[in-house]
């Protein structure tokens, strides 16, 4: 095909798929764009558009909202835009045989990891949580397994100290973007050349939900760092404290001071020094229940907290071993 446009469907969700479909619009022609339902979003529960759908009206390009890509009718429509290829960036569904078989040139995938490590929903969650110093971006060819393909490009970042998953997904999305664009030119000039994945090598990143964010006091006050970060912003790393959930979106672990977990042992303008199983654990940013977040000196002057009070008793479980 030379230097001529490739005709692309693009399936993806959220705010991370958003400059990988932007650099698409620039460079190829982007026949349509497959996307999750809308959902009720906040308090109000208002109906809302994914980012992604958002996105493409604004371009004018059809979107397609399936619940299913296995009844027929969807498979068909799909069929009926003959994409030479369909990019899949965070859409948040395996593709069936019936649609990896629709283009000519194959679906590939931009995954938030240096595969096969954390395949699955939450790789940049877990590549925090498990304090990892490096991660990346891999362009896989598609096939019916999570996240199996074969590698066609691969680039990894450092993860920086303060990095949560907000800051280390911006970053992933751009580099996402741009390893994109690369793997796309190299297709059409037929000098990609696909890497079987290590199957024993894979490790997995499952999909979060809200009750996974219960800190574990009894961890190490560094783990419990890195816990937090990978949980910050979604699904949010918590606490109780006298019967109501606390929110903890930012903190530091330090050397100095003992305790039993999750004893308050230290009350300061420079935050809250919780005792972990082995080191302090001092929450500097959180969000008390039904409140906005706060610095941890605003919490203390607004909440009176005292040293000798608990973090984690009411509805936690201080002996679990893991997320």
């Amino acid at each position: 095909m030379g230097d001529e446009r490739l005709r692309v469907l693009f399936m993806g969700t959220p705010e991370f798929a958003l400059p990988s479909l932007r650099a698409l619009i620039e460079k190829e022609k982007v026949v349509a764009v497959v996307t999750q339902p809308d959902r009720p979003k906040g308090r109000g529960k208002v109906l809302t558009p994914p980012p992604v759908k958002e996105l493409a009206v604004a371009h004018g390009i059809p979107v397609l909202q399936p619940h299913s890509l296995r009844d027929g009718k969807t498979v068909a429509e799909i069929g009926s835009y003959r994409p030479d290829l369909i990019v899949v960036v965070s859409y948040g569904k395996i593709l069936p045989k019936t649609i990896l078989e629709i283009p000519p040139y194959g679906c590939i995938n931009v995954h938030a990891s240096l595969l096969p490590k954390y395949r699955g929903a939450a790789p940049i969650n877990w590549a925090l949580i498990n304090g990892e110093e490096e991660t990346g971006v891999t362009i896989m060819q598609m096939d019916e397994g999570m996240d199996t393909g074969d590698i066609l490009l691969q680039r990894a970042i450092p993860i920086e100290e303060d990095d949560d998953v907000e800051t280390l997904s911006r970053r992933l999305s751009l580099l996402g973007a741009e390893l994109l664009v690369e793997a796309i030119d190299l297709l059409k000039e037929g000098r990609l050349s696909p890497v079987p994945q290590d199957g024993a090598k894979a490790t997995y990143a499952p999909l979060l939900k809200k009750e996974d964010g219960l800190i574990p006091w009894t961890w190490d006050a560094w783990k419990i760092k890195d816990f937090v970060r990978g949980m910050n912003p979604w699904p949010g790393a918590y606490t109780f404290w006298k019967g109501k959930r606390l929110k903890i979106l930012k903190g530091v672990p330090l050397n100095d001071g003992e305790g039993e977990p999750g004893e308050v042992i230290r009350v300061s303008r420079e935050g809250i020094d919780v005792a972990t199983g082995k080191g302090v654990f001092r929450v500097q940013r959180l969000q008390p229940e039904g409140k906005k977040e706060m610095k941890a000196s605003e919490f203390i002057q607004g909440y009176r907290i005292h040293e000798g009070e608990r973090f984690g008793r009411e509805g936690s479980h201080q002996d679990r071993e893991g997320v």
